[in-house]
């Protein structure tokens, strides 16, 4: 079970109830969703949410709120969760920050302390990260951190660029 995972400037810490409507409102920000071919309401959010807690219960670890270690306040989303992609049983990496934080390096500090915590504790299961292909920012984030292009196509309604990281044992 995860619990808090704190970097230099960033805990990442396991999703709340409390959490809802930081989620909502990340998740519904058009600037946040701007490549994403369909973009969530507030109630698929909120149903969203609700699977990314049950995935909490379920396996122990999953997407966790970002806050800045001087402040309590939720400025993203990061962390990993099981997925079925192309057959096959990996674990999905997210980040998605607040537009007002960005620039800072947050959404690499935070990817990288979960892959970190991923290679410590289910290494044995590979990382994929998709990625739009024109959201050119995100992509940089997941190739700093050591993932690897290895496929495009089109996924979840956009011209997807599929990023991996290989399990080590």
């Amino acid at each position: 079970m995860v619990t808090d995972i704190e970097t230099t400037r960033l805990i990442l810490r396991p999703l709340r109830d409390e959490d809802r409507l930081a989620m909502i409102e990340l998740h519904t920000d058009p600037r946040t969703t701007r490549f994403q071919s369909d973009s969530p309401d507030a109630a698929q959010v909120d149903l969203l949410f609700d699977s990314w807690l049950a995935h909490w219960t379920e396996h122990g670890y999953g997407y966790c709120a970002v806050s800045i270690r001087s402040s309590p306040d939720v400025i993203g989303l990061a962390g990993i969760r099981v997925r079925d992609f192309h057959g096959e049983r990996v674990l999905n990496l997210a980040y998605r920050f607040s537009p007002e934080v960005w620039g800072r390096g947050y959404a690499g500090e935070a990817a990288k302390a979960i892959v970190d915590w991923r290679a410590r504790t289910l290494p044995w299961v590979p990382l994929v990260a998709s990625v739009n292909v024109a959201n050119e920012r995100s992509g940089r984030v997941a190739e700093r951190i050591g993932f690897t292009q290895y496929t495009e196509e089109f996924y979840d309604g956009a011209h997807s660029r599929h990023y991996r990281l290989e399990a080590t044992q």
